[in-house]
């Protein structure tokens, strides 16, 4: 499924910014409708961008895809800023991969 195809999903006013660099824009009210638009652009996009606010509400349907080559599902700040949550899994991958996390600090 590889393809050019990149996908923002999200609160409105996190997500509009994006049209202007030629991602789809998908903007989402609540978490099922997040839900339901993740489970469906993940059949068409190679790379999706979700909001953390969102990604924080449906983190069991993006780990879904973690295991899998494509979609990309990658976590951004939204207009309310970082909760650390994109970071977080990033600090997870690392430890996983070498051992220990060099990336947070203790």
């Amino acid at each position: 499924m590889p393809n050019n195809k990149i996908a923002v999903m999200g609160d409105k006013e996190s997500v509009l910014a994006f049209k202007a660099v030629g991602a789809d824009v998908f903007p989402t009210k609540n978490s099922f409708d997040a839900a339901d638009t993740l489970k469906k652009l993940a059949r068409t996009y190679s790379i999706i961008y979700i909001t953390e606010d969102i990604a924080l509400e449906i983190t069991d349907i993006i780990n879904r895809y973690k295991v899998r080559a494509y979609p990309i599902v990658i976590p951004i700040p939204g207009a309310n800023g970082s909760k650390g949550y994109g970071m977080n899994n990033i600090s997870k991958n690392v430890e996983k991969a070498i051992g220990t996390d060099i990336l947070t600090k203790k």
